[in-house]
């Protein structure tokens, strides 16, 4: 669900920014997805959007919202915020959800609750959603949601303790507690879906709308 934290300095940049206010902005703290469309050769700036996503959620699940929902809104909400104080930019926002059997997982809080939420997870199977959202001058250009399934193997509770020393603060990054390429592997019988969709961010979508606009070289 999330990248490591190399830093892969020698990718070559594609479409790099020009000099000048910044073209394209990932409207995102994450390192993870920051990673990826740095290994991917794409040039953005990174300036994180502050915004109370656990107030948006609890709002839009009282009105009815499901994951999908929220996932598209907040990814909206970020890039929205950014865009408003920079003029011109393209700000790219990312979001993604964790459901299992109805329930919605956010990011541990420590690694407490980090066991928690393996333990929860532990033989079931779990649905990550991830969303991504272009905005320019406050306009909406572009969205996209996709889904991944994964099955996650019986953990005991002995493994749990020693997979989360492990990885230690890294587990608090992901709303699962794990990093798929990473020893969170050893964590799964079955994955479904898109690399990138599990990582947090679509990136192969974005880049067909980033080429389609210019950005990047087609």
């Amino acid at each position: 669900m999330s990248l490591s934290a190399s830093d892969h300095a020698a990718t070559p940049a594609i479409g790099a920014a020009e000099p000048g206010p910044p073209r394209l902005i990932l409207a995102s703290a994450s390192p993870s997805r920051a990673a990826v469309m740095r290994q991917a050769g794409l040039m953005a700036l990174n300036e994180p959007a502050q915004i109370d996503e656990a107030e948006v959620k609890m709002g839009l699940k009282a009105e009815g919202a499901g994951p999908r929902v929220i996932a598209e809104t907040l990814a909206e909400l970020k890039a929205q915020k950014i865009s408003r104080r920079r003029a011109g930019a393209l700000v790219i926002g990312a979001d993604q959800m964790l459901e299992c059997e109805n329930a919605w997982f956010d990011k541990p809080a420590d690694l407490a609750q980090a066991a928690a939420h393996l333990s929860a997870l532990s033989g079931k199977t779990h649905r990550l959603i991830s969303a991504v959202c272009a905005v320019r001058d406050g306009d909406r250009l572009w969205h996209h949601v996709a889904e991944a399934r994964l099955t996650m193997r019986p953990l005991s509770e002995a493994f749990i303790a020693d997979y989360l020393a492990a990885v230690g603060p890294a587990a608090l990054s992901s709303v699962g507690a794990y990093q798929l390429e990473g020893l969170g592997a050893q964590l799964f019988t079955r994955v479904e879906g898109d690399y990138f969709t599990i990582l947090g961010l679509p990136l192969l979508p974005l880049m067909d709308f980033l080429r389609n606009h210019g950005v990047i070289a087609t």
